[in-house]
């Protein structure tokens, strides 16, 4: 064919434009190259499993300035994908899930290597803040199971991340960006500079940046927690029954509130829930600096020695609601006599709850260092075998802090001695409570150590041409860390004792890949490939197996090409699902009379054992010679995973557990067993620890439309990238529920048509870039059960516009500028949202955005 299958895979779904121009200028030409997907270098990029190219110029044009910015706008992304927008346990975290599958089944590489989890406490997934835009070269995304090549993760696909190694010369990038109500401000700047020499080459990099808050109340759809009447007709301003000046239950069943006065009226459900949306943030802030190197140097004709080095400093932040608290004491005389007049008698048990705005919000910060460094040597042997060594190191250091929490173990100490009165709303003013505040303090971490070797090269020739292998042997050891607060680890603050987590866990694999040419130059068959895999692996935490692909490549004639892809893969358990301690969360639901937010334990199971896979990919690429610079690709993709870890749906919990009046129901069966539910004062408490109880499969199609040509003296690119979801099916603890099109409250939405289109003209001096992000309309998984009586069971269709151009100056200066979601799409609400009244792993909820920078060459 007359271009590269990879460069055909080039779709919209890269923010802006994706440009095969910009992608394969990105990636020059070499005589043998190495494709994500394959450790066989040859002289095509022709391969069996569907990949798409993010060049440099694509990641510009969109102004993004962290890697999710591009990834999660594809259309294979979806379900749960942390972001800026996520406040509550995103832990400042950025993500990238393709197939809406899970972030830890999408492998990340750099350089075609791991790279290291990140984040706070034991991470087991790859915070994409740790990689800099600066120094990406470009972005290759398989969209295929690849354990047979790369080992554990690589189920849903893999993202390989390839840095500058050629640049020579300085580069420098400044840039700003605004959201259109004049907050969650971005500054960023980078420098790049890089030199050849007769020996190598080398390139550093260094990039910092400043991302801005912004905050709920200070948009219309999230400025406080949306709650529907009784009969799902009207929306109203609600939110927690945990409120300022306590929210106390009797023992008569009367519900009082106080007020700043002292007294205590009867709770009104209407009027009295606080509203914690006003101290929560709709965009987190976040600072970055990271410090890159890559380094070539050639040892002899024949072997070169290659180093890589990134260190990145994060700190970011997140801000709640003041605490809540609560707690049961004994109604004294000495407390006075203001609950008399509500029934209550001196000797009564009380339970409080009360919203700590008194000491102000919580306040989450995380400061994460992390370093990934990798030393090798690579050559070639006299039979031209490609040979290479590497050891990669990386290692993760996290210091995590959550400020204006209360010990209210000692402070329900002190109402049993007198010493405190919660009754008197003045014992509880910032002041007096001073003793009381303390910040929680965890660190946590994570480490890794791959030592590696692999052979690659042509074995003999074939009438059809050369049979192609590699080989190698990897041996990988993992361990990480979490060592919470003291008090929060003793159980002596509000919230139950959180466990530490520590473990690790070695592996030793050895792979086999072969690449067999079966036919050439016949009718019918220009070439036809075959591909295979196998890779044996031994972990100490589980034992040993094996996982192998099966694959093909049928170029019919110059125009059409069918491919395909038979695969098992696996993911192994990390160290944090394996021995993670048990702590709480406060999960959302929806139940008429319990509070929003239930108290969910969760942790670890050393017991697990890895997930499996079952993949499946055909496809066909057609470049019509009656229209010259029209590509299309169409790929079929099944996954199936058995023996999945997870926890089962929270929400699903709650509604086979309890009824309708707030009584536990169905107590018997394993699901409510294993929870342990519990309902106490409005309040539902349960267990929802990991374990190898799931199933899921997911199937659908991507359909990519490129057309490059030229007119009126400009460049033109036009595409349309479009992804259909055809099942995403979960059967978890016996239940078994079809996602497709649904929206969550917890794992995100799964429309099932999101599409990509865009538009980009380029002349000699300038570029300008149109795209439209389409999401489908999807029905609310709280609402299956009874639609009629929500007030929103769908979301609509979500279209987002976004412009950008740039224009040099001169031979060394750019200057450009854009506007993302340029109508201020709002993002929609929906019966039983996440957060915001909607969900920020799916929408976009700053709505209308400004970028504008200046690139400056040396």
């Amino acid at each position: 064919m007359k271009k590269s299958v990879i460069a055909l895979s080039i779709a919209a779904s890269v923010p802006m434009f994706s440009s095969n121009v910009q992608a394969q200028d990105a990636v020059k030409p070499i005589e043998k190259i190495e494709v994500t997907g394959s450790k066989i270098k040859r002289s095509d990029m022709e391969t069996a499993s569907p990949v798409t190219i993010i060049g440099a110029e694509d990641i510009k044009a969109s102004g993004a300035v962290t890697v999710d910015d591009i990834l999660q706008d594809m259309t294979a992304a979806g379900g749960a994908m942390t972001n800026p927008g996520v406040n509550n346990g995103s832990g400042g975290n950025a993500s990238i899930n393709l197939r809406g599958m899970g972030a830890q089944r999408t492998l990340v590489l750099v350089n075609g290597r791991r790279m290291i989890n990140s984040g706070t406490g034991a991470a087991s997934t790859v915070d994409l803040n740790t990689i800099p835009v600066s120094m990406i070269k470009y972005v290759e995304v398989l969209k295929d199971g690849a354990s047979a090549v790369y080992g554990t993760d690589a189920v849903a696909g893999v993202v390989n991340i390839i840095l500058k190694d050629d640049f020579e010369g300085a580069e420098l990038n400044v840039q700003t960006g605004l959201s259109g109500e004049g907050d969650a401000q971005r500054n960023s700047i980078d420098l790049t500079f890089g030199n050849s020499f007769d020996k190598g080459n080398m390139v550093f990099g260094l990039q910092y940046m400043d991302r801005g808050e912004a905050s709920q109340a200070d948009r219309d759809f999230s400025k406080c927690p949306i709650t529907e009447s009784a009969d799902g007709t009207e929306l109203l301003c609600g939110g927690s029954s945990i409120t300022p000046n306590g929210h106390l239950y009797l023992e008569n069943g009367k519900e009082l509130q106080g007020s700043p006065d002292g007294s205590y009226s009867e709770y009104n459900p209407e009027s009295d829930p606080y509203n914690y949306s006003e101290d929560s943030y709709l965009y987190t802030p976040m600072q970055s600096l990271n410090l890159t190197g890559v380094v070539n140097y050639e040892l002899s004709d024949d072997t070169t020695l290659f180093t890589e080095a990134m260190y990145t400093k994060r700190w970011s932040e997140q801000q709640m609601a003041p605490q809540p608290v609560w707690f049961d004491f004994t109604y004294t005389e000495e407390m006075g006599d203001d609950l008399l007049e509500h029934g209550a008698e001196y000797g009564d048990t009380v339970h409080y709850r009360r919203r700590m705005s008194d000491t102000g919000t919580r306040d989450f910060s995380q400061v994460v260092d992390t370093l990934r460094t990798v030393v090798g040597l690579e050559g070639v042997l006299e039979n031209d075998y490609n040979w290479d060594v590497a050891l990669n190191f990386g290692r993760n250091d996290s210091v995590d802090k959550l400020s204006n929490l209360h010990n209210v173990g000692s402070l329900t100490e002190d109402i049993e001695n007198g010493a405190f009165n919660p009754l008197d709303q003045a014992s509880w003013s910032a002041e007096n409570m001073s003793d009381y505040i303390y910040t929680e303090q965890n660190t946590g971490g994570s480490q890794m150590l791959n030592l590696s070797a692999s052979l690659s090269g042509e074995l003999f020739e074939l009438p059809a041409g050369y049979m192609g292998f590699a080989t190698g042997i990897e041996s990988r050891t993992e361990k990480a860390w979490y060592t919470p607060d003291s008090l929060t680890s003793q159980g002596l603050a509000n919230d139950p004792k959180v466990e530490p987590t520590s473990g690790s866990y070695d592996v030793n694999e050895a792979f086999l890949e072969l690449a067999v040419p079966v036919l050439t130059d016949l009718p019918f068959a220009q070439q036809v490939d075959l591909s295979a895999a196998v890779r044996a692996f031994d972990y100490s935490s589980f034992g040993s197996d094996s996982t192998w692909k099966l694959g093909f490549t049928w170029k019919v004639n110059d125009e059409f090409m069918f491919r395909g892809v038979r695969s098992t893969a696996f993911r192994a358990p990390t160290v944090d699902e394996l021995y993670g301690g048990n702590s709480p969360s406060f999960e959302q639901i929806n139940h008429a009379l319990l509070d929003s937010q239930a108290e969910v334990t969760v942790g670890g199971n050393d017991q697990l054992t890895p997930e499996e896979a079952d993949t499946l990919t055909a496809g066909l690429v057609y470049e019509p010679q009656w229209l010259q610079g029209l590509s299309m690709t169409l790929d079929y993709y099944d996954i199936a995973i058995s023996n999945a870890i997870g926890s089962v749906d929270n929400q699903f919990i709650v509604d086979s557990c309890i009824d309708s009046s707030g009584q536990l129901k169905n107590q018997d069966s394993a699901v409510c067993q294993s929870a342990n539910v519990q309902v106490s004062n409005g309040k539902a408490t349960f267990n929802n620890q990991l374990q190898n109880i799931g199933e899921e499969i997911t199937r659908g199609v991507d359909l990519n439309l490129l057309y490059k040509f030229d007119a009126m003296g400009y460049n033109w690119s036009a595409g349309l990238d479009t992804s259909f979801l055809h099942e995403r099916i979960v059967t978890n603890a016996g239940e078994t529920i079809d996602y497709t099109g649904l929206i969550t409250s917890g794992s995100g939405g799964y429309a099932d048509i999101k599409s990509n289109l865009t538009l980009a003209v380029k002349s000699d001096d300038w570029s300008a870039n149109y795209k439209i992000r389409y999401i489908s309309g999807m029905d609310s998984y709280a609402c299956l059960s009874e639609p009629t009586s929500c007030y929103a069971p769908s979301t609509p269709s979500v279209m987002y516009h976004d412009l950008s151009g740039s224009y040099f100056i001169n031979e060394s200066v750019k200057v450009s500028a854009g506007i993302n979601n340029l109508f201020d799409e709002q993002p929609p609400y929906y019966t039983g949202n996440n957060d915001s009244n909607t969900d920020p792993y799916t929408y976009d909820t700053l709505g209308r955005y400004f970028f504008a920078g200046v690139n400056v060459a040396f």
